[in-house]
């Protein structure tokens, strides 16, 4: 199965909540370099931010998700 990246922070709490989001959707994300985030300070950066995936077939899915989360309508 390939995995697509759908997000990309450099803010681990931030990271979190889109996961959550998408787990509460019934998707299936994936928290790539998280632990970059906790290890060294700075080392988030150098690794390029912590990156949402998932699954390529979930992916258009997952980025109406994160965008309609980003720019809700009132």
């Amino acid at each position: 199965m390939d995995f697509v990246t759908v997000y990309r922070t450099f803010n681990l709490a931030e990271a979190q909540v889109v996961r959550s989001r998408l787990e509460a959707a019934e998707m299936h994300p994936s928290v790539v370099n998280d632990n970059a985030a906790v290890s060294l300070d700075g080392y988030t950066l150098a690794a390029g931010g912590v990156f949402i995936e998932v699954p390529e077939a979930e992916a258009a899915s997952a980025r109406e998700l994160i965008e309609d989360s980003e720019h809700p309508t009132a």
